[in-house]
């Protein structure tokens, strides 16, 4: 079942398993999706809805590193934090959770794929710890944050910000 899809980005969530699948295609190389994905400077500037600010609390991306920030916007904050597993020039695997819901984990794979003439195509995939978690998820208004973010992410890549 597609929930959200338009000419750069496909969000989906899977009928018979608790994953949602995203993709989106840029106008970059892999190594730059890489960067604005490891690199907790640039990761803070673009996650997340417009009119939110990042905190990086801890930021260790390597296989068996932890990550921790706090999103905030008038003055309500947010917490999220996990686990890196794999940080791959091609794949990153990592854990999150919302600290709303600190039981909820769940298992992120992000792949880079080489399109040829400087694009990248973005597959990630979320494997939540239940359906219910899932749906939680597609109803929170999480497409709103992947829109806008990955729109300031395609600025930061235009403006030459991001680099390999």
């Amino acid at each position: 079942m597609t929930i959200q899809s338009h000419p750069t980005a496909s969000i989906e969530a899977d009928p018979a398993l608790p994953i949602i699948r995203i993709t989106r295609d840029f106008a970059a190389t892999p190594a730059q999706l890489r960067a604005a994905h490891v690199d907790p400077e640039l990761f803070a500037r673009w996650v997340g809805p417009d009119g939110m600010s990042n905190r990086i609390l801890t930021w260790d991306a390597r296989d068996g590193g932890e990550w921790r920030y706090v999103a905030g916007r008038d003055g309500e904050e947010y917490g999220f934090r996990g686990c890196f597993h794999t940080v791959g020039d091609d794949v990153i695997v990592q854990t999150f959770t919302f600290e709303g819901v600190p039981d909820a984990v769940a298992l992120e794979t992000m792949r880079f794929e080489e399109l040829g003439d400087g694009r990248t195509r973005l597959h990630a995939q979320s494997l939540c710890d239940s359906m219910e978690g899932r749906d939680a998820w597609l109803v929170s208004g999480m497409e709103v944050g992947v829109d806008q973010g990955y729109a300031k992410l395609d600025g930061l890549l235009a403006d030459g910000t991001v680099s390999a």
